[in-house]
């Protein structure tokens, strides 16, 4: 368990050498492109959405003359403290979903050619490649919206959380485990949906593996929080994931399926 929780850390650092790698580098400029436009989209939504939200918080500001300052102040900052952590965890999430909805015939492409480079199996050609792409949309696509349903159905009561007094003490920690799994489960299901599994079948594959994907799906958050590195986030995330299904689940799941 210990091992798997410094392994997953590991692995996404790989994925910075992985997408450099001769054969590998050209699938990665359709992704790296979607995902700076998607970025900057979303960055500027949160950025505006989380401003005007203050904005509007502006009758709790302290006056430093009011009897009620020792109250306002504190809770102004708890409540920015909670609104920023929800807004952290939806823009991460949404980030991933978005990007990856519109780059996923891509990413699942890109972890095909890293797998082909770890096993050391060689490459098809350019004209194959763009009809694997245009066949694999529309299972691609049912895969997404697989994950977005499954995110929307546990992310909501999540943040729910944040509005109950106590609990919303352990809502952020549970909110950036929820992050965490969920991207972990976003990129292992592009190697893994090569090979015909499903997203429930992920799912169950992954959970076998959890602190390993935990620290995983943390590691890649973290990336996306670090300004320039985040632009390279998905193809990254995308060619560590890989690895991870080659050198972790693909011997025992070859072995039970």
């Amino acid at each position: 368990m210990i091992g798997d929780l410094l392994r997953g850390s590991r692995y996404l650092l790989s994925g910075f050498s992985l997408i450099g790698e001769a054969g590998v580098r050209r699938y990665v400029v359709i992704p790296l492109l979607i995902n700076v436009l998607v970025f900057a989209g979303l960055f500027w939504l949160a950025f505006d959405w989380f401003s005007s939200w203050s904005a509007g918080l502006a009758w709790l500001h302290p006056d430093p003359q009011s009897r009620w300052a020792f109250v306002t102040g504190p809770l102004l900052f708890l409540l920015k403290l909670l609104f920023g952590a929800a807004v952290l965890l939806i823009s991460a999430v949404s980030f991933s979903l978005v990007a990856n909805l519109l780059a996923a015939p891509f990413n699942s492409l890109l972890a095909e050619r890293v797998e082909a480079h770890l096993r050391g199996t060689g490459s098809r050609d350019t004209p194959e490649s763009l009809r694997h792409v245009i066949a694999s949309i529309p299972k691609t696509l049912r895969s997404e919206l697989a994950k977005l349903i499954y995110v929307l159905l546990r992310l909501l009561p999540i943040l729910l959380l944040h509005l109950i007094p106590g609990v919303n003490l352990i809502a952020p920690l549970l909110s950036f485990l929820f992050g965490a799994w969920m991207l972990s489960l976003e990129y292992l299901d592009y190697p893994m949906g090569n090979h015909g599994f499903l997203f429930r079948d992920v799912r169950r594959t992954v959970s076998r593996r959890r602190p390993l994907a935990l620290s995983f799906g943390a590691a890649v958050m973290l990336l996306t929080a670090v300004p320039l590195l985040n632009l390279i986030a998905m193809p990254v995330a995308v060619a560590a994931a890989t690895r991870i299904w080659v050198e972790q689940l693909a011997d025992n799941e070859t072995a039970t399926n």
